[in-house]
């Protein structure tokens, strides 16, 4: 089934995020990231940061709490497939920084004579002290053939 056009411009009400050390950690190893920076707190002071940095695609973990899911869009999750992704950083995102997302989305359109549906969705996502982090763009394919 295709989704509804109208939900082109459709945002999602803010929500927010706290952004855990041991989150940023296990995000980090699952990733392969083995830069000290983004595991040790010392490590991240001794480069200057405040707290353990995320590592730089972490954003796109952060827009799977949002109330904008892929089945409330009307999208059957045994026919999706992950498209893209791309990141505009504005601020690093910290261990300790709770975050306010808001969820659109951006476009829908389909190719193959309807049989892929692509579902373009952006999350922005800024601290708490008012300040944009990240921009998060996704692409989710929706095979209907």
């Amino acid at each position: 089934m295709a989704l509804d056009r109208a939900l082109i411009g459709h945002r999602s009400a803010p929500y927010q995020v706290d952004v855990e050390r041991g989150q940023l950690a296990f995000f980090a190893k699952a990733t392969g990231e083995r830069n000290p920076v983004y595991l040790d707190e010392s490590a991240a002071r001794m480069a200057g940061h405040p707290a353990i940095p995320a590592p730089p695609t972490f954003a796109f973990t952060l827009s799977l709490n949002s109330p904008l899911t892929l089945e409330k869009l009307g999208a059957d999750l045994t026919r999706i497939l992950h498209g893209e992704q791309r990141f505009i950083h504005h601020e690093t995102i910290y261990a300790g920084d709770r975050l306010e997302l808001i969820d659109e989305v951006v476009d829908i359109y389909d190719r193959k004579g309807g049989a892929l549906e692509f579902l373009v969705r952006r999350t922005r996502a800024t601290n708490q002290h008012g300040a944009l982090c990240v921009e998060a763009t996704s692409t989710t394919v929706l095979r209907h053939d």
